[in-house]
């Protein structure tokens, strides 16, 4: 549906960069003996010689279409070499082509914000980098002009056919013309350098289109092709809109378009200018009305996106006629294959670019034969996405079974085994999306095991314990789990956390096991540190995996080997070994600092002098106050162990008043309370008791 978007009221520069046949293009480098000969390449299959993806223009020139098939276009053009895509596992394979599109892209990002809409084209927003140039050596300043900027269409130029780059030459150095067209003749010149950029790197030539929004740069970039470009000032909006197609405008090309030609009677978007914004929206709504009578006048306020990097990675293949699939058993081996190729690309996303997928989409094609609903669409089913390739076909195909019950109509459809109920796929795809940059703070207990900090970690070890299944990343249910790592008695130092995350989507119940008898979310288990490194210890002694003794928690080092999946025992022993280091360097330190880094606000009351007495002293020197009345008690905040901690002793005069104002205002409150001098006893003063009048009077 498209969004009508206003236009930003300062002038913008927008290019299309597209390249030319670029799939053909990839294939000529790799064979140079290919170039200046008819030449397309062809993603090969058995049905009349496969679907041509791309075609030279000499092979344009003999008569061959995109649209033709591979044995068609023989026919055509007999001398035409037909390339065929690679092949894996079954499908073509267009990394290739993917990489070298990049190199195209991280050439063209250097001048501005850069989106990379497909494999060979890619959207520029070039405002800064013209207003820039304009300040400091705008284009009347320059002494000499590229012949490449010489060359570009200029709409609306040169109209009485004189000399076209003496034309060209007195736009760009105009002293007299408009901002905007200033901006613009900044934005040819940086264009045609970043062209003749990509081809001394590359190889590859390119066409690119520039204007003041992405519509109008894309469909000046298709007007003069291969290697050239094309601008459109906006006094030439009109004019080029006026005998434009409906179709020809992104968006309308489908049933929208079809719809207005109807309903309207238009054929041209210029025709659009006759009805009013308000017929427009009554006709086809608000937002959809005002879109259309924004584009009517080449406005656009869609903003060049700044990616690139794509935002979904998918897989599919296309099962045509007698190749349709009609078995579960044909359709989960081509699931597989997809699966694989798709688990392969979002993990050298997650190595090259840390990023992650979440969402894990199929899309089906298929067809029910002698059905009169023949036409109802295969659903679409999606899932979070578990990294691994076994996790994904698995999710898959459940992901079918469910869709086809849906399709079918029967929840009661047996979705196993070779049985068919008279349908047939035609197209299987797979996609993962939401693809977002690794949260800072994911690890898992597997972390715990290295020297570095637990929080950080490298790409590759993200990727392998992704890969593992030990961090199962954005699940559909997932609970955290806290592991406590306490550290030596010793009162107010802080306690370690490590984290795991476990997922709980289609994983079998024995790789879910719980630590304790978890019932309530997340539990926190606890070890003696210096039992821990001692258990350490033994495990690098007798080469066997740590445990705790029985009638303790058990220890945190007691690791589900499911999520870990330690390859031999070299590696165990070695993390063992670093989890020791690690340790010993954690409680020497602590052990040298008691007083920094305390979490209770309790050091603040510490005493020169500690007692183990628990009576109270009269005078100004106090034991810290327990209440059973108190939410936390302050063995709670002395963090109790089995043995009951020293109490402590303080006088007044020893605490700096400064540090309680520093305190939040509650626990101020409460710690001056504790200081306030304590009242003398109630002593009846002689003579105030009832005896006293009903003694007998003394004699004097």
């Amino acid at each position: 549906m498209p969004v009508a978007r206003p236009e930003s009221s300062d002038a913008r520069i927008i290019a299309h960069v597209d390249m030319d046949c670029f799939y053909v293009q990839v294939e000529q480098r790799k064979q140079p003996s290919l170039r200046g000969q008819p030449t397309a390449v062809v993603q090969y299959n058995s049905w009349k010689g496969g679907a041509l993806i791309a075609v030279s223009y000499e092979a344009r020139k003999c008569g061959v279409k995109r649209s033709m098939r591979g044995d068609e276009a023989k026919k055509v053009c007999p001398q035409i070499h037909l390339v065929q895509v690679p092949v894996t596992r079954g499908k073509a394979d267009l990394n290739i082509y993917r990489s070298a599109g990049s190199e195209v892209v991280s050439i063209l990002s250097k001048k501005g914000r850069c989106e990379r809409a497909s494999i060979d084209e890619v959207y520029l927003d070039l405002t800064d980098a013209v207003e820039n140039m304009l300040c400091n050596t705008p284009p009347e300043s320059l002494e000499s002009i590229d012949e490449e900027a010489l060359k570009s269409h200029v709409l609306g130029l040169n109209k009485d056919g004189s000399d076209i780059e003496s034309g060209v030459r007195q736009w760009l150095i105009r002293r007299d013309a408009d901002h905007r067209d200033k901006l613009l003749a900044c934005g040819t010149l940086i264009v045609a350098e970043l062209r003749i950029q990509v081809l001394k790197e590359t190889g590859f030539t390119c066409s690119a289109g520039i204007a003041h929004n992405k519509m109008l740069a894309k469909l000046a970039s298709a007007m003069n092709k291969p290697a050239q470009q094309t601008v459109i000032p906006l006094s030439s909006v009109k004019e080029l809109l006026g005998s434009l197609p409906i179709k020809k405008i992104k968006q309308l090309g489908g049933k929208l378009g079809s719809s207005i030609e109807s309903d309207l009677g238009v054929n041209t978007v210029g025709d659009l200018l006759q009805f009013s914004e308000d017929k427009l929206q009554e006709r086809y709504g608000g937002n959809t009305g005002t879109w259309l009578w924004n584009i009517a006048r080449g406005i656009s306020g869609e903003e060049v996106e700044g990616r690139l990097l794509p935002k979904s990675h998918g897989s599919g293949k296309t099962f045509r006629g007698p190749q349709a699939l009609k078995t579960i058993a044909s359709v989960e081996h081509w699931l597989n294959q997809l699966c694989e190729d798709l688990s392969d690309r979002i993990c050298s996303d997650l190595d090259q670019n840390k990023r992650i997928a979440q969402t894990l989409t199929l899309h089906v094609s298929a067809y029910k034969s002698g059905d009169l609903d023949s036409y109802k669409k295969f659903p679409s089913k999606s899932c979070p996405l578990r990294y691994g390739a076994s996790k994904i076909q698995d999710d898959a195909l459940i992901l079918f079974q469910a869709g086809l019950r849906e399709y079918l109509g029967s929840f009661r459809v047996n979705t196993e085994g070779s049985q068919n109920k008279g349908w047939a796929v035609t197209s299987l795809a797979v996609s993962a999306s939401k693809i977002v940059a690794i949260p800072s703070g994911t690890c898992s207990i597997a972390k715990f095991f290295h020297t570095q900090d637990p929080s950080c970690s490298s790409a590759k070890q993200s990727h392998e314990q992704i890969m593992q299944g030990s961090v199962p990343l954005l699940p559909l249910r997932s609970e955290s789990h806290s592991v406590v790592v306490p550290t030596e008695s010793q009162i107010g130092l802080p306690e370690t956390e490590y984290s795991i995350t476990m997922s709980s989507l289609n994983q079998p119940e024995e790789n879910l096991k719980t630590w304790e008898d978890q019932e309530n979310g997340p539990m926190k288990y606890s070890c003696n540190q210096d039992s821990l490194i001692q258990e350490a210890h033994n495990v690098l002694a007798e080469n066997k995996s740590p445990s705790l003794p029985s009638g303790r928690s058990r220890s945190c080092l007691e690791l589900n080997q499911t999520e870990l999946k330690m390859e031999h025992s070299r590696t165990e022993e070695a993390k063992i070994g670093n989890l020791v280091s690690n340790l010993e360097r954690q409680q020497q330190k602590r052990k040298t600092s008691k007083d920094m880094g305390t979490s209770s606000i309790l050091r603040f009351f510490k005493g020169r002098n500690n007692s183990s007495s628990q009576t109270l002293e009269h005078g100004d020197t106090r034991i810290l106050p327990s209440s059973a009345t108190e939410s936390v008690s302050m063995d709670n905040f002395l963090g109790q162990d089995s043995q009951r901690r020293e109490a402590w002793k303080y006088r007044n005069d020893e605490i700096d008043p400064s540090v309680i104002d520093e305190l939040p205002p509650e626990i101020q409150e409460e710690i001056r309370a504790w200081l306030r001098p304590l009242k003398r006893p109630s002593v009846p003063k002689h003579g105030s008791s009832i005896d006293h009048y009903f003694s007998p009077t003394k004699n004097t």
